[in-house]
């Protein structure tokens, strides 16, 4: 799927239609300090095992896509539910 790197669309904090630059969300490092990380830890330290079932079968199809629409003429950025699809790229125009 091929996306524009600027598209027009509604900016909730204008209340208008604007134009808006298109980015992919990188994911961010997890943090060591949160729980979840930290039960881990606990839960896989000395000689137990990997806490859950590793995934079986074969990986999905298609995979999703979170898009960051920040709006040009205020500048704030919103970030719609994602979409799946199996290629992406942002193309000039």
């Amino acid at each position: 799927m091929k996306m524009p790197r600027k598209v027009k669309r509604y900016c909730p904090y204008c209340g208008k239609h604007t134009l808006h630059e298109v980015e992919r969300v990188k994911k961010k490092k997890a943090s060591e300090l949160k729980w979840g990380q930290r039960r881990f830890r606990r839960v896989t330290a000395g000689y137990r095992g990997f806490p859950r079932p590793k995934p079986e079968g074969r990986e999905k199809p298609t995979k999703r896509i979170n898009l960051r629409y920040r709006c040009v003429e205020c500048g704030k950025a919103h970030q719609p539910p994602a979409f799946r699809a199996k290629k992406f790229e942002l193309v000039e125009g």
